[in-house]
Parts: structure tokens; C-alpha cells; sequence
């Protein structure tokens, strides 16, 4: 990906990790949440951070506009609450035609539902049950024995 222009609305864990990996590659990367303490010392997004901060409803126009979706390359909404997400990802998609948006939807059904709409979707309940069933299912590779385990401490068999 060339260095594009993204707004990410939310600056919890997932919306300030993809800032900071963005902004590493070179893009400029605007993050956008409705509290003023998402930015604070008590948030998740580091000093590492040097793109823009910005209090505001990904949900309004205006903060978008301010936050700067008429240039933007990419919309990432990454709130808590997947109607939040969705209808700012359709603002960003149809309103203001920013050519990549996309929203995370906790919720499986209507995941589905959203990207039969025609937005690009991510859910992270699915993918985590994915993660976690191919952990269970993956061999379990041997521990080498190191000091004090059983192994170790046994007498040895004559």
C-alpha cells in the first residue's frame, strides 16, 4: 500500500495498535474518538504516536470534515459498537466516497448483513473462534526438560 491518508475512528486497543503500525509504514494517519481521555495518559495510544488527535463523533459530518475525509484515502471505524461503526463507515463510503472503509462488527449476524450491503467487514468474534480452535487442534510441540522438572528429578531406571 503506497502511503495513503486514514482516519481511524476509535483509539482503543485495536484503533491506536493499527495507528502506530500505520504510521511506521509511512502513512498519515488521523485517530478520531468521541473522549478527550483516549488521548490522555490513561489511553492506549503511545507517545510512539506523532499523527493527529482528534476529539470528535465519527458519526457528524463535521468532525469528519474537520478530521479530514474529503482527503482521505481510508476510513477504519473501530469503536465498541458495531452501529457506530457501520453507519460512520457509510457516511465515510457514501457521503464523502473515501475509496477504503473498513468496519469492525463484533456481532456475527449482522457482520453478514453489513457486508451483503457492500461494506468491507471485519469480525473479530469469528476470527478469534478461529484462532483459538486451530490452537486446540494444533500438536502440542515437546518441552525440552530443563532443571527441576520431572524429568530431571527422577532416579534414573536400573
Amino acid at each position: 500500500m503506497s502511503r495513503v491518508k486514514v482516519i481511524i475512528m476509535g483509539c482503543g486497543r485495536v484503533g491506536a495498535e493499527l495507528a502506530i503500525m500505520l504510521e511506521q509504514e509511512g502513512h498519515e494517519v488521523t485517530v478520531l474518538d468521541s473522549e478527550q481521555v483516549a488521548f490522555g495518559p490513561l489511553g492506549y495510544l503511545s507517545e510512539k504516536f506523532h499523527g493527529t488527535r482528534m476529539v470528535g463523533n465519527g458519526i457528524d459530518q463535521d468532525a469528519l470534515r474537520r478530521a479530514g475525509i474529503e482527503q482521505a484515502d481510508a476510513f477504519v471505524s473501530a469503536t465498541r459498537g458495531d452501529n457506530r461503526n457501520v453507519m460512520a463507515c457509510q457516511i465515510a463510503k457514501y457521503v464523502f466516497h473515501v475509496p477504503r472503509v473498513v468496519s469492525r462488527v463484533f456481532d456475527p449476524i449482522r457482520e453478514e448483513m453489513y457486508r451483503s450491503l457492500g461494506l468491507r467487514t471485519i469480525n473479530p468474534t469469528r476470527i478469534q473462534a478461529r484462532l483459538l480452535k486451530e490452537a486446540l487442534e494444533k500438536e502440542e510441540e515437546p518441552v525440552s526438560a530443563g532443571p527441576g522438572t520431572r524429568e530431571e528429578t527422577q532416579a534414573p531406571s536400573s
